[in-house]
């Protein structure tokens, strides 16, 4: 199968990429920089190994910029499925738009595109939205609410891409565990660099972290799947609250660390002091602790047995994302 994926040099894409081409499919990697692309699939750089193995020589990298409309027909040529895993939740130098603008813009290029070049279908993945949301009516202002500006949009770029080829799936997933992974490292950050650490009122909640070994899984099988035109829930077998993820965590890197709850989530605050103990980008981690003002789970566990995926324990996510994570760079913690 000729198969496109995007955001190939992203924490997802690398992984997707040679997962793809191990089953026989001819694979097209996409992204705004070939060199970066060339690189994260060679694992020379900051990223999550394979422990040795390289994507196979027909991995073809190709330019293409969604934002810019610039690379995408000719990306897209005799492709039958594309992976779009992208979203804009940084500014590059010289962006003054929103991500959520950047994140519509981007889906809305890539899916005139992809019906121009006859796809046939679309495979994305997004988030998990509350089911709250779901459920509530149009005029319930207060339960929308609890639809952060991160989900929100990884909702509307659902939207866009599903209306656009009706063959098309999503999936939608909280918190990816791998090495790469924006929000597990975030975590391993603060357990690291946290001598004690101070809860808001966000770690009481609950969500279904899952390995990324899982998520390259249900995300192959999408390219052949039977099923069609529509979104599916994943999640690790595990439901955790964001304080017990955090204090496993910490068990298993071997630190004691002490905990402090408070009563308040102060989201704006406390988003950008962990993102300063973390160093990470202050605006994308208050994107992300946005969406903590509820449970975040599947609505159902039927993702695994329809996409054929045996899960991993959120324990074992842990460990072989810390093996990972040792095998290019050490945690200061160990």
């Amino acid at each position: 199968m000729r198969i496109l994926v995007t955001g190939a040099s992203g924490f997802v894409g690398s992984l997707l990429v040679p997962k793809l081409c191990t089953e026989g499919h001819a694979v097209r990697a996409l992204g705004r920089d070939p060199a970066r692309v060339a690189r994260a699939l060679a694992h020379t750089h900051q990223g999550e190994p394979t422990h040795g193995e390289r994507p196979p020589a027909d991995a073809q990298i190709v330019r293409g910029d969604v934002l810019e409309d610039e690379g995408l027909q000719a990306a897209l040529e005799d492709v039958e499925v594309a992976y779009y895993l992208i979203h804009a939740m940084e500014r590059t130098p010289g962006e003054s738009s929103h991500f959520a603008e950047r994140d519509a813009t981007a889906a809305e290029h890539f899916a005139a595109a992809a019906r121009r070049a006859g796809v046939r279908r679309i495979v994305y993945l997004g988030g998990l939205v509350p089911r709250l949301s779901a459920q509530a009516p149009p005029h319930d202002t207060h339960a929308r609410q609890r639809v952060s500006r991160h989900l929100a949009s990884r909702e509307h770029v659902e939207r866009i891409l599903l209306s656009a080829i009706a063959d098309s799936l999503a999936l939608r997933a909280s918190i990816v565990i791998g090495a790469r992974s924006r929000s597990f490292r975030l975590l391993v950050h603060l357990v690291e660099r946290m001598p004690v650490l101070t809860l808001p009122a966000w770690h009481t909640f609950r969500t279904q972290p899952i390995d990324a070994r899982d998520v390259i899984t249900m995300l192959a099988a999408c390219a052949a799947t039977q099923l069609s035109g529509r979104s599916l829930d994943i999640g690790g077998p595990d439901a955790l609250t964001y304080g017990e993820m955090l204090k496993a965590i910490a068990g298993l890197m071997l630190v004691n660390r002490p905990t402090i709850s408070l009563g308040l989530n102060m989201t704006g605050i406390s988003a950008r002091v962990a993102a300063a103990i973390a160093s990470e980008d202050p605006e994308l981690v208050v994107a992300l602790m946005e969406g903590l003002n509820g449970d975040l789970l599947p609505a159902d566990d039927r993702a695994a047995d329809l996409l054929g995926t045996k899960l991993h324990s959120f324990q074992s996510a842990v460990e072989h994302a810390l093996a990972d994570w040792e095998a290019v760079e050490p945690l200061a913690a160990r």
